[in-house]
């Protein structure tokens, strides 16, 4: 199940929204499945009337005017600059916990009876009735149908102030819920949301431009675009400071993000896209992009081939802070490094048995070492994206594998693979990076890595099938594979891909991620701050 969870201060507008028609007039029959004790035997389960709902708004709020309590919420405002919310101050009346409790999309329906018991169990299981040893609370639970995207769901609303005047506790709520579901599809034999269980799931901007793209109701976006020559670029590079230098070199702008204190440890990354003239530069997290795409998380990939810290580690913590610091004033890469010109039919070849060793390496990964996997779907992920930098001019369907792959790849909690030898696809992802035309290595050595992909994406499908993870899952790791047998076919056949951009010109090389001025008074005001702290 699907949890989300919000705060009010007006009970009977809450009730007035569940029984009404909706934003789009989705809502169809609203009627109650569950509530407190002593609150569905004044009301039947036929449907809601504006008079009902008023009236249950009314009864879920009696103890507040009883034992005039009230319950509050730190009201916050997103900081643009520091990229996340900040309390203002003040406080607002926050005692109605709203929560809705969804299946997934195509999931038949349950009926009343059962959703009774899911909403009983979970108001339970979040402290809210009296078996938390405590007075309980008043709450209730709506059906009304199906939501826009087809999910079947209920919703709860609770009145924080318990029966005795007393104020439930909400600390660590979405914690909790999120606990509580994942018992409860355990016990309902509901489908499991995978993102839960294993901590992936998808950032829900890049989750709504993909579903655009895909129904062909957009072109790509720029986050789409950025994410994907990111992506490209670390399965590429064998070191930070390599990865920091193709960044550049593919005509993105990069700017680090420093850890408090000084410009010594960088702790993140943006990226923007060069804009037109007279226009601002779209600036983009990492993180945002992709939740593999973070620099810890590319940090562990780029570090896991050398084991300990070493001398050479350091070395290559000192080059990459020089091109952080190249990056940050706008300075040339510190470091040139020239790509191939040419890439024969070998090169392909040698790329497609790379990946057969990744191939082989997965048969010997444990169904349950979730980390593991999402790595091998951002290294195939990875390589495709380089693959279509080169040789699709607009995105076809390398570009769509590669983003359904990245979606695989995409775990909210940073996770070590359990020890076993690592295979990187370095060299195939490079290789990919050098090809200057659609013709380059031959028609024939660019099917065989097609092919070895597509044994990737069927081996990800296979182990979402046996770990009983989500339709999603398995959707994107599918459709990854159908697009890779559409682009292998045509290789076969002798059909010529669209040519791809190539390498970007001298005018689209990157200038200074910041105006001169700025980027001097940044420098002027860090100085300051370093002196201060020297004086203490």
């Amino acid at each position: 199940m699907i949890v989300k969870i919000s705060r009010g201060g007006k009970a009977s507008g809450l009730m007035h929204y569940l029984a009404g028609p909706g934003r789009r007039n989705e809502h169809e029959t609203p009627h109650l499945v569950a509530g407190s004790a002593g609150l569905m035997s004044w009301y039947s389960t036929d449907e809601l009337s504006t008079s009902d709902a008023y009236r249950l708004g009314m009864h879920l709020e009696a103890p507040n005017r009883e034992f005039g309590v009230s319950v509050t919420q730190a009201v916050k405002s997103f900081d643009e600059e520091a990229g996340t919310l900040r309390p203002t101050g003040e406080r607002r009346d926050a005692h109605v916990w709203h929560c809705s409790l969804s299946l997934a999309p195509g999931h038949p329906d349950l009926d009343d009876e059962k959703w009774g018991a899911i909403a009983n169990d979970f108001v339970d299981a979040m402290g809210f009735t009296e078996t938390s040893g405590k007075a309980p609370c008043r709450w209730v639970a709506v059906q009304h149908g199906p939501s826009i995207n087809g999910g079947a769901h209920i919703h709860i609303a609770v009145n924080l102030v318990r029966e005795d005047g007393t104020k439930a506790d909400t600390f660590r709520d979405y914690k909790r819920a999120s606990t509580a579901a994942a018992e409860l599809e355990v016990k309902h034999g509901l489908e499991v949301v995978e993102g839960r269980e294993v901590g992936r799931s998808a950032r829900p901007e890049l989750m709504r431009e993909l579903a655009a793209v895909e129904a062909g109701e957009t072109t790509e976006t720029p986050s789409a675009r950025m994410a994907r020559t990111v992506r490209a670029c670390a399965t590429a590079s064998e070191s930070e400071a390599e990865f920091v230098r193709r960044l550049r070199r593919e005509g993105l702008w990069v700017r680090p993000r420093f850890a408090a204190g000084g410009h010594d440890v960088v702790a993140g990354f943006s990226v923007a896209e060069r804009p037109a003239h007279g226009e601002r530069a779209e600036w983009r997290a990492a993180g945002k992009l992709g939740r593999d795409l973070t620099l810890p998380r590319l940090r562990d990939s780029w570090g896991k081939d050398t084991g300990a810290l070493t001398g050479a580690d350091a070395h290559a913590a000192i080059d990459a802070a020089d091109e952080w610091a190249a990056a940050w004033r706008g300075a040339p890469t510190v470091r040139a490094e020239a790509e191939p010109v040419e890439v024969t039919g070998e090169d392909l070849r040698r790329c497609a048995s790379e990946l057969a060793d990744l191939n082989k390496s997965l048969t010997s990964i444990s169904l349950r070492d979730h980390a593991a996997w999402a790595e091998a779907a951002h290294d195939a992920s990875g390589v495709l994206a380089a693959w279509s930098l080169r040789t699709e001019q607009t995105p076809g369907e390398l570009a769509v594998a590669s983003d359904q792959l990245a979606r695989a790849a995409a775990l909210h909690r940073r996770e070590m693979p359990e020890r076993r030898t690592p295979v990187r696809t370095r060299s195939a992802a490079s290789t990919a990076l050098a090809l200057v035309a659609a013709g380059s290595g031959g028609r024939a050595g660019q099917a065989l890595v097609v092919r070895q992909l597509i044994v990737t994406a069927k081996a990800l499908t296979i182990a979402a099938d046996r770990t009983g993870q989500t339709r999603q899952l398995r959707r994107w790791n599918d459709a990854a594979r159908r697009d890779l047998e559409t682009v292998a076919t045509r290789l076969e056949q002798g059909a010529r891909v669209t040519p791809g951009v190539g390498r970007p010109t001298e005018a689209q090389r990157p200038a200074p991620a910041l105006p001169n001025e700025l980027q001097r008074a940044r420098e002027r005001a860090q100085r300051g701050r370093d002196g201060r702290d020297h004086g203490r």
